[in-house]
């Protein structure tokens, strides 16, 4: 049974697309059978993964509201370990929709629950607020990752997120555990980056990973050419940090790197 795990942060601009995607290609380079679904309206993650693989037309928006089957949107991509199911801006009314439907904060669990044996990981990035799609998310996974980034406002809306994760522990999905939370965005020149690094790390005690993501331009300039990082300039910082986060998130759980 793989390991469901949700990147989610209401707050956007924070890395969590660029997170998800790169460690899904980290896990899959490591021999990982990895699922990536991208749940975003804005399909940033199926865009930043453009040229690996080829549409057929089924989105997870399909699977969600037309009730086609999950293995219909689930695309083969240039990494041999790594599936995508792809999203389009259909998604964008789907909060709408699922309004009226029966067991609303269970759609995806039910439409993913068949494809879970398949793969070691199945990342879900969310979208950048806290509405049923995220609670979708939050309430089909294992655990949830939140990325941060070095910004004054870091912190900001974070208690709100908190406060979901709690509700969804208590009333939806009482196994949802906190990955971890990611510090993105890193510049080790800046004094911020050094005080949001120490603030989170005391705020989130325990829970911070080790790893930091610093900031690159390399990190940047790899969705536009619809590639992770490791396939765009392997020996960039940024596809060294996320390897350095999968090799430590593998370590943190029960499955060891191959």
């Amino acid at each position: 049974m793989g390991k469901i795990i949700a990147f989610a942060n209401q707050k956007g601009g924070v890395g969590k697309t660029t997170t998800a995607i790169n460690v899904a290609a980290s896990l899959a380079v490591s021999e990982f059978k990895t699922l990536l679904v991208d749940l975003d309206p804005q399909s940033n993650a199926t865009t930043g993964l453009s040229e690996m693989f080829t549409p057929n037309g089924t989105t997870i928006y399909d699977v969600l509201i037309r009730e086609k089957p999950m293995s219909k949107g689930i695309r083969k991509t240039a990494l041999e370990y790594l599936d995508l199911v792809p999203s389009t801006h259909d998604l964008v009314g789907a909060e709408i929709e699922l309004v009226g439907m029966l067991a609303r904060e269970y759609r995806l669990r039910d439409c993913i629950k068949r494809q879970v044996k398949k793969y070691d990981y199945v990342l879900l990035d969310c979208p950048p607020s806290l509405g049923l799609l995220t609670l979708n998310a939050l309430s089909s996974s294992d655990s949830v990752l939140i990325p941060i980034q070095c910004e004054y406002f870091a912190l900001e809306g974070l208690s709100q997120l908190l406060q979901t994760i709690r509700l969804v522990q208590r009333h939806l999905n009482t196994k949802l555990d906190i990955e971890g939370v990611l510090i993105t965005m890193y510049d080790g020149r800046l004094n911020l980056s050094k005080q949001v690094e120490k603030e989170v790390r005391q705020y989130f005690n325990g829970k911070t990973f080790k790893t930091v993501i610093r900031r690159n331009v390399r990190l940047s300039e790899a969705p536009s050419f619809g590639k992770p990082i490791l396939l765009y300039e392997a020996n960039s910082p940024g596809a060294q940090d996320y390897l350095t986060l999968v090799q430590e998130m593998l370590n943190r759980g029960n499955k060891k790197a191959r």
